[in-house]
């Protein structure tokens, strides 16, 4: 299933501290993880959120990126304070041997590029820095394919080119309406105030070959507030509640998309 979701940028408003905003991302990138999310959209809510989206952003690319390539991508910043309780999250590029004699041909590596003494260079996690003579500048982020391995060989591929789960991207965009007009798949927005989801329905979902985006409201404001009367005008979106006889007075948006991806997920599988 190629599934992506759209969160807002005030989701971590309902979090008093930095340590439980950061925890709450973690939570999110576990999730968008387990079910193979290809793509998080942060959108602005228009609620004046900078520091929170910097934070939110920030954290979900770093927890996605492995770990040998972290202190070259990322600089010491506050808002990485609290990276040391989050838990990882054991994707395929994130479980590689650092070994260079367990490098075998084919094998797909992430690698961040480094420039020294005038010479660029690529660092795949291997302890030995690789000559590089792609475009790509310093500290930018490239999928490579071993050739050889003595010496060690690659070549650069697109995340088209991979047929595992490679990890998600992360895209902001200024606003819900933007993302819903560009999306070209199917769309399902979350809603209490929605209708419930039938297992015909589920089925359908779970099995089209169109990419699905999964939409979430904000904290204190649903989907409807946020569309207003707009909601109704994208002939590829339905609005469904996953939660019809929930027993509390809300859900959490890292529950619902727990839940939500869950569900999607055993439609894909049936």
């Amino acid at each position: 299933m190629n599934i992506s979701v759209a969160i807002p940028d005030s989701c971590l408003k309902d979090e008093a501290t930095k340590l439980d905003k950061s925890r709450k991302v973690s939570i999110i990138a576990r999730a968008c993880a387990i079910f193979g999310v290809q793509t998080i959209f942060i959108y602005d809510e228009g609620q004046g959120n900078t520091s929170d989206r910097l934070l939110l952003a920030t954290i979900l690319r770093y927890l996605e990126t492995p770990q040998y390539l972290r202190k070259t991508i990322f600089p010491k910043i506050d808002d990485l304070r609290y990276a040391g309780i989050m838990h990882p999250l054991q994707i395929p590029h994130h479980s590689l041997s650092s070994n260079p004699k367990n490098i075998k041909p084919g094998d797909v590596r992430e690698g961040a590029i480094i420039f020294h003494k005038g010479k660029k260079f690529i660092d795949i996690g291997i302890h030995q820095m690789l000559p590089y003579y792609g475009k790509e500048w310093d500290k930018k982020r490239v999928t490579v394919q071993i050739k050889t391995t003595d010496p060690i060989t690659f070549k650069e591929i697109s995340e088209h080119e991979i047929k595992q789960y490679w990890g998600y991207k992360v895209k902001e965009r200024p606003s819900l309406i933007k993302i819903l007009e560009e999306w070209s798949g199917t769309i399902i927005l979350t809603s209490r105030k929605g209708k419930e989801i039938t297992q015909k329905q589920l089925q359908e979902y779970g099995h089209t070959d169109k990419p699905l985006l999964v939409v979430f409201g904000a904290p204190d404001r649903g989907l409807y507030d946020i569309l207003g009367n707009k909601i109704n005008q994208f002939q590829n979106a339905k609005t469904f509640n996953f939660f019809p006889n929930q027993a509390t007075d809300t859900v959490r948006m890292e529950e619902s998309m727990i839940g939500i991806l869950s569900i999607l997920n055993m439609a894909h599988s049936n």
